[in-house]
């Protein structure tokens, strides 16, 4: 699943684009853009997947995404083969940092949103409590003409850059430089791992793929994204477990067990060291029964 590079053209009269998108095949696939993205569900639910980061997605969320930043949106099934009872629904914005010219962001009073921007490299996840009133301030943007539409950008930016918690999305040794002269390799390798995070990997199995041995491939996975291939591995199945505790269908010797963990043990211990909490308590956290 090798993330695709999309060159979304914005209209010679705009500055940034805005659009409404009632398909759940739309760009459904990994991929990446220099164009930041601000996208909010109004119908539809299904997996997130924003780089190394799973959890389920549905109306009221509210994303922002960075430049060149892996992501997609995976609709559950009865959006893809049911479109009659089942449309989904979003507003997404697309624009570069530098729309309104290369030093607006190096402005004194741009501060907020330089950080923002910075922030937006790994995504970041609205919280719901505030979600809400950003969606909002997109309708306005998509409703808006002129000089108004890039005011109602700015606001709508400058709310989110306020706001004092969020979601990070991806973790801070996620890689996001997609260059395929030099990410080939990485390339090849992360798409291997969301293929088959579930099951057993082997580490003579990935470095097979890398075309390394396994000395090698540890020592150049760890350069390139900052953490063991392990801790990756497993960052990626707690997630997927994150998502599967969410969804309140499986019970725990299930959720285990498709997250690609041999034993409740094991599931709980990197649980606790990622997330800082217990699947228990990440379920009583989330009033799941």
């Amino acid at each position: 699943m090798k993330p695709q590079h999309l060159n979304i053209i914005n209209v010679e009269s705009q500055s940034f684009s805005v659009r409404k998108d009632f398909y759940a095949n739309i760009n459904n696939r990994w991929h990446y853009h220099k164009q930041i993205e601000l996208i909010t569900f109004h119908k539809g639910t299904g997996t997130q997947f924003v780089g190394d980061n799973i959890r389920n997605f549905g109306p009221g969320d509210v994303v922002l995404i960075g430049s060149d930043l892996p992501h997609y949106w995976k609709y559950d099934s009865c959006f893809l083969n049911d479109k009659e009872n089942h449309e989904p629904y979003s507003t997404v914005i697309h624009f570069f940092d530098n729309f309104l010219g290369d030093r607006f962001l190096m402005l004194p009073e741009s501060s907020s949103l330089r950080s923002l921007m910075e922030l937006a490299k790994r995504g970041i996840l609205i919280k719901a409590k505030d979600a809400t009133a950003i969606a909002a301030k997109i309708e306005s943007v998509y409703n808006s003409q002129g000089i108004v539409r890039i005011i109602q950008l700015l606001d709508c930016l400058n709310a989110i850059s306020k706001m004092p918690e969020h979601t990070i999305l991806a973790s801070i040794g996620f890689k996001q430089d997609f260059k395929e002269y030099e990410n080939e390799r990485m390339d090849n390798i992360y798409n291997f791992v969301i293929s088959n995070f579930k099951n057993k990997i082997e580490l003579e199995e990935v470095a097979s793929i890398a075309g390394m041995s396994v000395s090698s491939f540890c020592r150049y996975f760890k350069t390139r994204t900052g953490k063991t291939f392990m801790n990756f591995l497993a960052d990626m199945r707690v997630g997927y477990a994150c998502k599967l505790i969410l969804d309140n269908k499986l019970n725990m010797k299930n959720i285990c067990h498709e997250s690609g963990f041999n034993n409740f043990s094991c599931l709980h211990k990197n649980f606790k060291t990622i997330t800082g909490m217990t699947p228990k308590d990440y379920r009583q956290q989330h009033n799941i029964k």
